[in-house]
């Protein structure tokens, strides 16, 4: 993992910083504000200490409130910063595990799950809410924010895309960055320990390479998000608005906040 925006972790899969990309504004959004990763509930003493030295002032944990009691995050010592998380609608089994106990893995079927579900990630209760109050604090945080999910990589990655958009990164780069999961969240490391896991759980082994597809990503889960918006809304800026809260006024603030 030699890509500089990748930093290095112990224990802490899939944390880099997703900022430091040129803007159609033609300004540059700035390096060492914006941070995404996997959970914490591993992390080293070292990996605690190097969060503690990035000056992180806000954690955004998107996950569930029975994900965070079963992983309990490991934040660094003395931390004083804002975490915002909530309980909204954390009912039932989760639906990546429902899929994983009900269906045969193939890499097919992963890629028609994950599409699904990022039809349903951005009108969802839970993350509307925790979209909203990212934003709200992004604009107003004396510190760099942290946004992180379980894997980093779904929950996080649209997050990490909509603030792209916001403040005019590039198309190209917005995937880019968000295709990074696959070289950041050591997926060919993961793979077979994952394909133990679901065996054991589910009396069922899937391929190694259905597993690759459940632990990385694909444009068509990006775009699946995006055209959702626009479906529902017509146009990602009315999203923003009527759904997240991020008016002319917020996005002006984020702007201001964010581009060098």
């Amino acid at each position: 993992m030699t890509n500089k925006r990748i930093l290095p972790f112990d224990a802490v899969d899939n944390f880099r910083d997703y900022g430091d990309y040129a803007t159609q504004h033609g300004a540059h959004l700035a390096r060492g504000v914006l941070y995404r990763s996997a959970h914490h509930a591993r992390a080293t003493d070292a990996d605690r200490s190097r969060m503690g030295e990035l000056g992180v002032a806000v954690i955004v944990d998107l996950r569930r409130r029975s994900e965070r009691d079963r992983e309990p995050s490991r934040r660094p010592a003395l931390f004083q910063g804002d975490v915002i998380e909530n309980d909204i609608g954390d009912v039932g089994v989760a639906p990546h595990l429902t899929f994983v106990m009900n269906n045969d893995l193939t890499p097919q079927n992963v890629r028609d799950f994950m599409i699904e579900e990022y039809r349903r990630i951005p009108f969802e209760p839970r993350h509307l809410d925790l979209y909203r109050r990212y934003f709200r604090a992004l604009a107003e945080a004396r510190g760099p924010v942290l946004i992180h999910c379980a894997a980093g990589k779904d929950r996080t990655g649209l997050l990490a895309a909509l603030t792209h958009k916001i403040v005019g990164v590039h198309a190209d780069d917005i995937m880019t960055d968000y295709l990074l999961t696959n070289s950041a969240a050591r997926i060919e490391e993961r793979a077979p320990q994952s394909q133990a896991t679901i065996s054991q759980t589910t009396g069922k082994t899937p391929s190694l390479d259905a597993v690759r597809a459940f632990l990385g990503v694909l444009p068509d889960y990006l775009d699946a998000a995006f055209a959702e918006i626009n479906s529902g809304h017509g146009a990602l800026d009315a999203y923003l608005e009527r759904a997240l809260g991020v008016d002319a006024d917020l996005k002006a603030r984020l702007r201001a906040r964010l581009l060098a």
